[in-house]
């Protein structure tokens, strides 16, 4: 079996994030690495807090907190809510790691080494009205290219364009709002990415036709538009430190690396941070350096994060002269949206994780969003769509299947799996429907395709019922017992296929579903095509339990108190 590197674009540390973050990189993480877990391959999933930048300290600030204290509250405060969320990470790591700082100073030292780095006069917006030289993501405007009136000076949120702050139109200081802003000289080290552009533009065309269009045509948009040199180091108190001994001047004057140079070594940081914990029986180099083609490493992010994953960062590894392991694999996001507007972290606008968690189990979210992940297109969340799929979906085709398959069985049979008589007709045709819906599911799960999956693990779960109409086994009993018994085994044996498949979705509801049936020696994985085929996973005599509903009905009172809550059209 090969080995499965897969990461998601790590959220910021400010702040906890909402439904569109989620599905955005690390829900379709979780779900994909739960996914090649159960078929056996040997899968390492790493996560981190990105905690450097300005709106960290802005943020510490704020809160009265130094900068270090405020960033470890925040890093357990969103990994309480991922563990809610049942997102099983091997490792959810920090930036601030002492792990990333040794490898971001390596990785600076050989780019300088290589002569991809150089140390540059420059003019920089500087605000008296602060008394700071503004980093880029500090400085607001409008955008020259689209004309969005909150664009950062690093990138437009609304065209994806990557901007200098001087580009901007009417800039203004994002921390006090003041408009008189100067520009003054300070010395900075810039990644010469010009030097690169050939080696990262073939490197990129190798995927042609691997990655998804959205990623692919992102990143090509940008090597048509050409890379340009880079200032990778800012004027700031947190972040990792430039190196003295490679440029003592500039790390007297305390400076440290860009965020966004840092950020994406810390997959690398957070993988050592791993091994560390244990380090007699992990190597993290295995994973990362001098690898064979016996480890695919996938990336999960958002559209907004591609530029950065499919050509800066590549630049920095192209560069570096090392072997050190590159993307085979980006799964790129749209946006999900609110009612067609952005989800908005500083505005407040849309639902945030831990206030989803608050209303309901992780598993409805779990399942609405991926069934509706932002694929091919932007995705609106609606509390009208939410309630309308829990409902029908979750509720009706799968809980209630459940529920009314065990309940029936337990009141006429009593709390054992029945014999019933031989399998006929109706069991063969199910089988050979089941062995290939799963086929179907196991297909897009292996390409990514999350929506399809989803849509066949649905079928799956409809095939029950529609089998249940079908034999009726409350008619059945009246004339034909064994009958009747025959349909309840299969329909339970239904049950424990459901809870083995389902799991990289609704993780929670699938562990009770098997845990209804008392099947010591269950140590079932998947389920291969024959074992769906014949559905005998649950012998006779099982005894089995009735587990508490595990969807209710989201009603209409429901719905109306959370558009009063979160606002909604």
């Amino acid at each position: 079996m090969a080995r499965h590197l897969i990461t998601s674009a790590l959220p910021y540390i400010n702040g906890i994030k909402h439904l569109g973050n989620m599905v955005g990189s690390m829900l379709p993480a979780d779900v994909y690495s739960r996914y090649l877990r159960q078929r056996g391959h040997d899968v390492l999933y790493i996560c981190a807090t990105d905690e450097h930048g300005t709106p960290a300290e802005l943020a510490a600030k704020e809160q009265g907190l130094p900068v270090a204290d405020f960033c470890a509250q925040a890093h357990d405060a969103q990994k309480a809510v991922y563990d809610g969320f049942s997102l099983a990470f091997d490792h959810f790591g920090r930036s601030s790691s002492t792990e990333n700082v040794e490898i971001t100073q390596h990785f600076a030292r050989k780019l300088h080494e290589n002569g991809f780095i150089e140390e540059r006069a420059i003019r920089q917006v500087y605000s008296p009205a602060d008394g700071r030289f503004l980093p880029d993501r500090y400085v607001e405007g409008t955008c020259p290219h689209c004309g969005y009136d909150k664009a950062r000076g690093d990138q437009c949120e609304n065209c994806t364009r990557v901007l200098d702050p001087t580009d901007l139109i009417e800039p203004r200081s994002a921390i006090s709002g003041s408009t008189d802003l100067e520009v003054r000289e300070t010395k900075h080290l810039f990644l010469l990415q010009s030097k690169l552009q050939n080696e990262v533009a073939e490197w990129v065309s190798r995927h042609d036709g691997v990655w998804p269009h959205l990623a692919s045509s992102i990143a090509h948009k940008w090597l048509t538009e050409g890379l340009h040199d880079r200032a990778i180091t800012r004027d700031l108190d947190w972040g990792v430190p430039v190196p003295a001994d490679t440029w003592p001047e500039l790390a007297s004057e305390g400076k440290v690396f860009y965020v966004w140079f840092d950020a994406p070594i810390e997959y690398l940081g957070s993988t050592k941070e791993w091994a560390d914990q244990d380090p007699e029986n992990r190597d993290w180099k295995s994973w990362w350096y001098d690898v064979d083609n016996d480890v695919r490493y996938t990336q999960f992010m958002a559209k907004d994060n591609v530029p950065f994953h499919t050509v800066m960062f590549p630049a920095t590894e192209l560069g570096i002269r090392e072997p050190w392991k590159k993307v085979d694999f980006v799964k790129a996001f749209n946006w999900l949206t609110y009612y067609g507007g952005k989800f908005s972290t500083s505005q407040k606008r849309g639902v945030f994780t831990d206030q989803a968690l608050e209303i309901l189990p992780a598993d409805y979210w779990r399942y609405f969003l991926i069934a509706n992940a932002p694929e091919s297109d932007d995705a609106s969340f609606t509390w009208e769509h939410f309630t309308a799929t829990v409902n029908k979906d979750l509720a009706d085709t799968l809980g209630n299947f459940v529920n009314r398959v065990l309940s029936f069985s337990k009141k006429r049979f009593g709390e054992e799996v029945p014999a019933g008589g031989e399998p006929g007709e109706a069991e063969t045709k199910l089988g050979e429907q089941i062995a290939e819906l799963l086929a179907e599911y196991e297909s897009h799960m292996e390409s990514l395709q999350f929506r399809k999956a989803a849509a066949a693990l649905r079928a799956l779960w409809s095939a029950g019922n529609s089998y249940l109409e079908e034999k009726a086994p409350w008619l059945e009993i009246k004339t034909d017992k064994d009958a009747a018994a025959l349909t309840l085994r299969t329909a339970m044996n239904l049950i424990h296929l459901y809870a083995v498949v389902s799991e990289p979705f609704i993780p929670t509801s699938s562990k009770a579903m098997r845990e209804a049936f008392s099947l010591p020696d269950d140590t079932a994985a998947w389920v291969t095509p024959e074992e769906a085929r014949s559905l005998t996973a649950v012998p006779v005599g099982t005894p089995f339990i009735v587990p508490p509903v595990l969807f209710a009905k989201l009603t209409d009172d429901d719905l109306e108190l959370y558009k009063e809550r979160f606002g909604g059209e």
